[in-house]
Parts: C-alpha cells; structure tokens; sequence
C-alpha cells in the first residue's frame, strides 16, 4: 500500500511537470485515465495531501496560477531540479522493476552497496545539522581510521557510489569519504552551522568526479573520433563540455579540474580519444601509457612474473 501511494506522489508531480501548467479539469481528466483513478476523478482533499507530501518528500512546491486556473511547479534552481529528475527516474524505474519480478532472471543490475547502511544515517545528518562518527576504511591503509568525527555539508554519487563532503573535526578540514568505506556510523548530538561563504555547487562544479580540493582548472581540449563522440553528447563528461566538429574528429573543450579520476576516466577511452592541450596533461597520459605498456613488455620478454596457465 505504502508503495503505491509512493507511485502517486511520483505520477502526480511527473504529469504536472511535463505538461508545464495544467488545470484542474485536464489533471483530472488524466487521473481518470491513469492506473490510479479507477475511472474517479481525484478527491479534492486526496489532491492536498498529495501535494503536502511532495513538498516534504521531494522539496516540490505545487502551485495555483488564479487568473489561468493552472497548477504549475514552482522553478527552483538548476540543481534542485536535477535532484528531482533523478528522484523521479529512480521511482520510475524502481515501479516498473517491482512489477518484474517474474523475469528478475533475466534483469541485471549493478549493485549500489553503499546505500544499503549508512546512507540514511547520512541523510538524517543532512537535514538537521547534526555532526556524524565513524570508522574509515581506506583502500590505501592497512588499519582503519577509527572515531572520525564529520559535520556534512552535501552528499554526491559518483561511479554508483555515494560520498559525503564536510568538515572533519579533528583537522577542521573539508573531506570527502565513501560511505561504503564506512563503519560503526552514527548520527551525533552536536549540530553545526554551514559557513556562509561555502557554496557546495560551486565548490565541485569544476571536478569530474569526487576530487574536489587538488589542482587548478585548465583549459582541456580533447580530439575524439567520431563514433566516441557520439557518446560524449549523449553522456557529457562535465557540465562545462563544449564541442567543435571537423570532418573526421571533434575537439572537446573542457574547463575542469585536471585530477587523477580525470585522468583514469580520459585513459579508459583508449586510442579514441587524444589529449591536445594542455601539455602537461598530454605528457601525464603519455606517462601512464608508457608505465602501461612496460608491464606488457615485461610479460613479452620474459622479465615479469608469470603469467598463470589455464
């Protein structure tokens, strides 16, 4: 039951937004239509109590136009609305999963394990200002870190994971930390306040991924073949992703942090891509090119380990 009042909130402020304005009349009409409507029009009362839970659930304000008799979704910035985009994409394709489970043989997911323990835990955190503790187990330590103390400031995902960005206490720096690197995580008594001048948009807005603190922004331009392209429109690697098609390559122009997730996502493409400017980044993937290829070399002349049988 719980879940299909879930769906109806998520039809609800799907319809309105696609249509832009709607009024009451057309709303009802397409709830007559729809699976929830059962041939009914939507109770009056019922449509308030909707909207009352898309505000607190989605922070989605349902407003009435009195001179067009419309109702239209009040435009927040950019980034709310990317939230509600996802949020809406998630439940959408979270509903039509639900009813699939008896081809769920045949369904393959990537796993999402950071969400599962401490993502609410992180979340709660969020909303009221309150400070968190855990243990960190990074990939590059033997020992975890124990008793890290964090005040969070936002909360990113990335790769199918999810980080959180704050201050840690105890060096009064501002981190970033994978939650499924995460143990022992709790929400704290102590609340805190946001510093005034932290703008959590602007402060990744030049990162690719979660490396927001390292290196200065560059003008990057990549030449790419035409078939990679492609993907590139429809999956842009950053938000500042500008394009100039020649005949038989484009030119990707970048202004972004040059980090090392940067650079391991330009060497995932291959030979399909080519690092024009700036120099230093070219040399950097030359570099790793070569460091790649060495390890071939090795195998190929004997000189590295051995390669295992099967």
């Amino acid at each position: 039951m719980a879940h299909d009042l879930f769906a109806r909130y998520v039809w609800l402020m799907d319809t309105i937004r696609r249509y832009g304005r709607i009024t009451g009349r057309e709303l009802n009409r397409r709830w007559v239509e729809s699976p929830f409507g059962d041939g009914r029009p939507l109770p009056r009362r019922t449509f308030y109590n909707y909207r009352q839970a898309l505000q607190q659930l989605f922070n989605v304000n349902i407003e009435y136009d009195p001179v067009t008799y419309e109702y239209f979704i009040e435009n927040n910035d950019d980034h709310n609305d990317s939230v509600t985009d996802w949020l809406l994409n998630t439940t959408a394709t979270s509903n039509v999963l639900s009813g699939a489970r008896d081809i769920s043989d045949r369904i393959f997911l990537e796993d999402v394990p950071s969400a599962r323990d401490y993502l609410h835990v992180v979340i709660d955190a969020l909303k009221m200002s309150r400070a968190i503790r855990f243990d960190y187990h990074p990939y590059t330590r033997s020992q975890p870190t124990p008793g890290i103390v964090l005040e969070p400031y936002f909360l990113k995902i990335f790769r199918q994971r999810w980080y959180i960005t704050g201050r840690n206490i105890a060096d009064s720096k501002v981190k970033t930390y994978a939650l499924d690197r995460m143990t022992q995580a709790v929400m704290l008594d102590t609340t805190f306040v946001i510093p005034g001048d932290f703008d959590a948009e602007a402060y990744c807005s030049a990162s690719f991924g979660v490396v927001f603190n390292m290196g200065q922004v560059e003008h990057v331009v990549i030449r790419v073949e035409p078939r990679q392209a492609k993907y590139f429109r429809a999956l842009p690697l950053h938000q500042s992703q500008r394009e100039t098609i020649y005949d038989s390559f484009s030119l990707f122009h970048f202004d972004i942090r040059v980090t090392p997730d940067f650079v391991e996502e330009l060497l995932s493409h291959g030979p399909k891509i080519t690092v024009i400017e700036p120099r230093s980044l070219r040399l950097t993937m030359i570099e790793k090119l070569r460091a790649t290829l060495a390890g071939y070399d090795d195998l190929e002349n004997g000189s590295g380990p051995t390669p295992p049988v099967y």
